[in-house]
């Protein structure tokens, strides 16, 4: 079977033999067929995909070129194996492969196979999405030069990379490996983009393992963060964050409704006890927090 990895630097694979497509006319062409799914990608798309806005003069011949150069690859690296198939159709055109060729097709119906068992079997969601998220190699397509097709579909791949490893990390908290997963989430939350929900989970990881002053160290981090870089105030859910272990909330604790913390509004300051300053760093001292579990 000719595969292709589309989800970092875009490759096509024989079987297990690494194969080139040369040229960014051809890489893109390629790309955009993908993008297509085995559905028709119309003439007027692949034109925009491949020369955007300043189409040659005679764009219709060169397009069929470039079909046929590609197709004519395709067949020729496909060997003993089953080819990718480009048909035209009175609509455009259309790469027939198999989902199962193609690693961002893979990794879409991973994420929401692992959505969907997550709430029966939280561990074996975990280990399905570690799979999934495994594939990922960088910014789908690469250095292809991309339109508007392959743009569209390089934000679904990484909103879903986004919200995999969002679901990921909660169902880790969910069965109790906070520690396991401080190292990831704090790589995440110290990279340039700021994502408050990666810096929630954080948060509970840290508190859980008994380090609660590196906790609110965190949170405030990342609000100076958003008020720096982008003029924001943190939302409410991550300011509950912060208040919860404040108050050493029993919503932290492992097993408990991890709902809640999203859900509440902010936690009211007169509900919460006097925590004199010096409690924040007791962790420091060796004093463990009570050890709760978050969302």
């Amino acid at each position: 079977m000719t595969r292709f990895s589309v989800l970092g630097p875009m490759e096509c694979w024989s079987g297990e033999r690494p194969v080139e497509i040369s040229g960014t006319l051809q890489r893109t062409l390629l790309a955009t067929l993908l993008v297509g799914a085995g559905g028709p990608v119309s003439v007027t798309a692949l034109v925009r995909e491949l020369w955007a806005d300043t189409p040659p003069p005679k764009w219709e011949n060169a397009l069929q070129a470039h079909i046929s150069r590609l197709r004519r690859r395709l067949l020729a690296i496909a060997g003993h194996h089953r080819p990718a198939r480009l048909l035209a159709l009175t609509s455009g055109y259309t790469l027939l492969v198999d989902n199962s060729a193609v690693d961002g097709a893979v990794f879409m119906r991973g994420v929401a196979l692992a959505r969907e068992m997550a709430a029966r079997e939280p561990a074996a969601a975990v280990n399905a999405l570690r799979t999934v998220l495994s594939m990922w190699r960088g910014p789908a397509f690469g250095l292809v030069a991309c339109g508007p097709m392959c743009r569209a579909a390089a934000q679904r791949y990484e909103a879903t990379r986004l919200s995999g490893l969002e679901m990921l990390f909660d169902l880790e908290l969910q069965i109790g490996r906070h520690a396991d997963i401080i190292p990831a989430l704090s790589e995440l939350v110290e990279s340039p983009d700021l994502n408050e929900r990666f810096c929630e989970q954080l948060m509970v990881a840290l508190y859980r393992s008994g380090r609660q002053s590196e906790a609110l160290v965190t949170y405030r981090r990342m609000r100076q963060r958003l008020g720096d870089e982008l003029g924001i105030q943190p939302t409410i859910t991550f300011r509950n964050h912060e208040q919860a272990i404040l108050v050493q909330d029993p919503a932290l604790h492992v097993g408990a409704n991890h709902a809640v913390l999203r859900s509440m509004t902010r936690i009211s300051p007169a509900a919460m006890p006097r925590i004199p300053s010096v409690r924040l760093g007791s962790s420091m001292r060796g004093e463990r927090p009570r050890v709760g579990a978050a969302l």
